[in-house]
């Protein structure tokens, strides 16, 4: 996996400088400026509202932007076209919803971009697809539909499928909010693996002991901006701004 994770020149993997967004008169990213460098877990957290997910989904222009640049492994990110195409297949994205093709076995899933983007021979594609759902611990429902599968076992065959491309970066975009509280732990233990395996990873998440374990660094958003930027011991120990001593107080007393 390590082979993935590193940087070819040295830059960060993930640059964002001077990055506005608005929604209408919304203005839901202010001036971000976020590195993040090959291998880095970085988790984004902050109250509803904030621009967590917008942020997520600008990196790989999900959302286009209205100012600023943003980088991937030194390169900008193009507007449309072709380029973009190839550099979103860089960029491995986990969603809130699983977004499965209900119509194709977790197989198929797994190995269809592959075959489709990155031109890997189906056989290629079966091996490498079937080392990632025994990895994400699901191999033995290859042949099942994503119905058929509890919502634990459906995140955990999107993340396998994000994999399947090779990516130099992960986002997850709240990737167990949908969970029953029973399958949260099973996702979080694959990305906890994932970050140890040095997988460069963006993560909006709630799950407080996920970003306190895996977290290299913890981005604290509120109203658009990065109020905090800090090591996880930090940021949950002494934060430094009121709005993040409130969040906390909220969250952790519960």
């Amino acid at each position: 996996m390590t082979e993935d994770a590193s940087t070819s020149n040295g830059a960060p993997m993930i640059r964002m400088v001077h990055v506005d967004k608005h929604f209408g008169e919304l203005h839901v990213l202010k001036d971000i400026n976020l590195e993040v460098d090959a291998g880095q877990v970085v988790v984004v957290l902050g109250p509803s509202g904030s621009g967590k997910s917008t942020l997520c989904r600008a990196i790989n222009r999900l959302e286009p932007i209205d100012n600023g640049t943003i980088e991937i492994d030194g390169k900008p990110l193009p507007a449309e076209g072709r380029d973009l195409a190839r550099l979103r297949a860089d960029v491995g994205m986990v969603f809130q919803s699983f977004n499965l093709f209900a119509h194709k076995t977790i197989l198929e899933n797994v190995t269809l971009a592959p075959v489709k983007v990155r031109r890997s021979s189906k056989a290629d594609a079966e091996e490498r697809g079937m080392e990632l759902l025994g990895r994400v611990g699901i191999a033995n429902q290859r042949d099942k539909y994503p119905a058929q599968l509890s919502g634990g076992q459906q995140q955990r065959a999107a993340i396998a499928r994000a994999l399947a491309m090779r990516p130099k970066v992960m986002l997850f975009d709240e990737p167990t909010s949908a969970l029953d509280p029973e399958m949260v732990q099973e996702v979080l233990d694959v990305m906890t693996g994932l970050a140890r395996d040095g997988m460069t990873m963006l993560v909006v998440t709630h799950e407080m002991g996920f970003a306190r374990r895996a977290a290299n660094r913890v981005c604290f958003m509120a109203d658009g901006e990065v109020v905090e930027d800090a090591s996880p011991d930090e940021f949950f120990t002494s934060p430094r701004s009121e709005r993040a001593k409130d969040f906390l107080s909220k969250i952790l007393t519960h």
